[in-house]
């Protein structure tokens, strides 16, 4: 299992910092996301001062983009990163696809199946110089001439992952992927029961093998040193369960464990007027609930209990935690999670 951070910085100097200090304190990749900032402009400084991180993002919002833009963002970093960036893509919700991008919004399923089928097409195009003639329900390439065709790239197309909750989707990544981002808002049951057959149906319809295929994991951590950091970590963590929970998306785990009153009662008090409801809607989390959806631990037990619930179930990790934390104690964290990854192996 290989463990991964996330790349943070609102400045050129802070995001080179922040890549360097995760390849020093051991980390296997980093992650850019997608919210405040381009997810694609913090790995090009991250590429050029490090060797030999992982480097991806996780997400950028493939329906905001097209598969040809997208598609030349992706070929231009894996160059420069030397084979070792990951295109990490997410569908996003509708209201933000349509209202916040302007963007189209239709069979989220199927439409990004085509859009991953779409940008290999053009990587192929490129790396053969053969013709480009992909023609689908969503997307239509059909004209790339010499001008407008990078060069080849020694390290190839870069591998694909996409983040996915429900089972259509998780079958897409398995099929036309090279791995999976599961929804934190996960529990290790759902990705035993629900998560990995759907990932297994859609690479049997691939003609790969699981071996060929990676799990990226980002679970909820809530730890601490002291026991004031612990209560606040705890809090925040219990009141991003209940904002998850919240969503209908989102409601097929609650399902599965017979907790769909809950699902149903936060999301009517999301969208109450109520001045408190963020705080209810925490309250409203058990520790049963907490528990199954964060490791709430204390530090010399967070590798332990890690381990313990997603080794063999994932194939990288890293660490969730919705609140101010200590950097220092999760490179301790790290650094113990590898020697039990080790120790397994």
């Amino acid at each position: 299992m290989l463990i991964d951070g996330k790349i943070k910085g609102d400045s050129i100097a802070s995001i080179t910092a922040s890549a360097c200090q995760h390849e020093s304190n051991g980390y296997d990749g980093a992650w850019s996301s997608e919210s405040a900032h381009d997810p694609f402009l913090p790995l090009v400084l991250a590429a050029e001062h490090t060797t030999g991180l992982t480097l991806g993002t996780s997400i950028a919002v493939a329906f905001a983009r097209s598969p040809m833009t997208t598609a030349y963002s992706a070929w231009d970093l894996n160059a420069l990163a030397e084979g070792r960036f990951i295109l990490g893509l997410g569908s996003q919700v509708q209201a933000h696809v349509e209202r916040r991008f302007s963007m189209p919004w239709s069979r989220p399923a199927a439409r990004m199946r085509e859009f991953v089928l779409a940008m290999r097409a053009v990587w192929t195009s490129w790396q053969t110089g053969g013709e480009l003639n992909f023609t689908g329900d969503f997307y239509r390439h059909t004209l790339m001439t010499p001008f407008f065709s990078p060069p080849r790239n020694t390290f190839g197309a870069p591998k694909v992952f996409v983040a996915a909750v429900g089972g259509s989707m998780t079958e897409v990544a398995g099929e036309v992927c090279d791995g999976l981002f599961p929804h934190p808002f996960t529990t290790a049951r759902y990705m035993r029961e629900v998560t990995l057959p759907a990932v297994e149906r859609g690479i049997s319809r691939s003609g790969r093998r699981r071996a060929d295929f990676q799990i990226a994991h980002n679970p909820l951590v809530a730890t601490a040193r002291t026991e004031e950091e612990m209560a606040q970590a705890v809090r925040a963590v219990r009141e991003q369960v209940a904002f998850y929970a919240s969503t209908p998306a989102y409601r097929g785990v609650l399902d599965l464990h017979g907790w769909s009153a809950l699902g149903i009662e936060l999301h009517e008090l999301s969208r109450s007027d109520q001045a408190d409801k963020w705080t209810r809607m925490g309250d409203a989390v058990t520790d049963e609930v907490l528990h199954e959806f964060a490791i709430v631990a204390e530090p010399a037990d967070v590798a332990n209990a890690l381990a313990a619930r997603w080794e063999g179930l994932v194939d990288r990790i890293s660490f969730y935690t919705p609140y101010p934390r200590d950097e220092e104690l999760f490179v301790e964290i790290l650094g113990a999670l590898k020697l039990q990854v080790a120790g397994a192996g």
